[in-house]
């Protein structure tokens, strides 16, 4: 539960979920299309990065279009941060009330707990895009051990991902259920000297890699490339407690400069998700103030997940329309059909089963 001393509220909370996931669906739309510049994600392209910065001196039509695609991936630490700060807040903050008696959730049971949770949000979105897929032109090639890695959520450790993943943002199903285990099993109640070394660690692992290779590409794809805000989002709930908006707002204005400073070099890129984190805290809590822009983000983080499932199947039906010429257009009706089609399926995953996690008690 949130105290009025934590760094976010849970409203806060909800607002950045919705400004992540804003960005999220923006970018798998803007960088499946042609003329846009596309991102530097799971590897460097140092030509990505150069011609963004021309396309930035030198504004034209596609310039929206070219800021989300190049920085609109980034919801995704946001939401590892999210992840990690929630996850202290439920299986830890109570636990340092209690003096006697440590009441906390086994191993076994807290990873397929999450795994189911996550499966069946993941089943009911990727059921409707696989149908929506064979009844648009250009479906992907289904296999076997394709659909079952995806069902399994361990596509992401297959060999080519960019190959077997599809659609392409269910790659993040599989990266969190890596991150719950490796939660439980090494970071549940850790010092904060094991969190720092787990990130040096996958730090350590990327720094030397050809920023164009496969190997990136493929630990990318896997824990080590979200380390980073999934570790910081475990400190933020551990150690940082709130500050006041006026300071928040100069913090947050200086983050995003240094998030596109640090864009143009291989080895300060890794380092970018720290201070998009930095910035997405600084806006929500600034964001807060106002009333309407609160509850428009809240309701979008509330029903993030169903937005994260369903924007591949409005996406791929309407994508055509972008790539025929009318960008925006295009862009203004998969937004709408998202939101509406996001409603909806939140409403669907109310009726989803719910799995019961089970606890554990012993003395301290």
């Amino acid at each position: 539960m949130n105290t009025n001393n934590d760094l976010l509220t849970r409203t806060e909370c909800n607002m950045l979920r919705g400004i992540a996931i804003l960005g999220i669906i923006l970018h798998n739309y803007c960088h499946w299309l042609g003329p846009v510049i596309k991102e530097n994600e799971y590897q460097y392209f140092q030509s990505n990065a150069d011609a963004f910065s021309h396309a930035i001196v030198a504004p034209g039509y596609l310039t929206f279009a070219h800021v989300l695609s190049f920085f609109g991936h980034y919801g995704v630490p946001l939401f590892l941060f999210l992840s990690a700060y929630g996850l202290v807040l439920k299986y830890e903050r109570n636990l340092r009330q209690t003096s006697l008696t440590v009441i906390k959730p086994g191993k076994a049971d807290f990873i397929s707990y999450h795994f189911l949770k996550l499966f069946g949000i993941m089943v009911v979105g990727y059921s409707a895009f696989l149908m929506v897929d064979y009844m648009t032109p250009g479906h992907y090639t289904y296999t076997f051990v394709n659909v079952l890695a995806q069902l399994a959520m361990v596509n992401n450790l297959m060999p080519n991902p960019d190959d077997v993943i599809w659609p392409g943002p269910y790659w993040f199903f599989g990266l969190m259920i890596q991150f719950y285990i490796i939660y439980r099993l090494f970071l549940y109640r850790c010092r904060w000297v094991t969190v720092m070394l787990w990130i040096a660690g996958c730090w350590a692992l990327q720094a030397w890699c050809n920023p164009e290779g496969e190997l990136l590409n493929r630990l990318r794809y896997n824990f080590i490339g979200g380390m980073l805000p999934f570790g910081l989002g475990l400190l933020a709930a551990r150690y940082c407690r709130r500050i006041r908006r006026q300071p928040l707002a100069v913090i947050g204005i200086a983050a995003v400069i240094v998030v596109v400073a640090l864009s143009f070099n291989y080895q300060t890129w890794y380092w970018v998700p720290a201070f998009v984190c930095v910035a997405g805290v600084a806006a929500a809590a600034c964001l807060s103030k106002s009333q309407i822009l609160t509850k428009i983000l809240n309701w979008l983080g509330v029903i993030s997940s169903a937005l994260f499932v369903c924007h591949p199947v409005t996406r791929k039906i309407f994508i055509p329309i972008s790539r025929q010429g009318d960008i925006y257009t295009g862009l203004l009706i998969y937004v709408v059909t998202t939101l509406c089609m996001g409603y909806f399926f939140s409403y669907l995953f109310k009726k989803l089963p719910k799995p019961e996690l089970k606890y554990k008690s012993r003395n301290n």
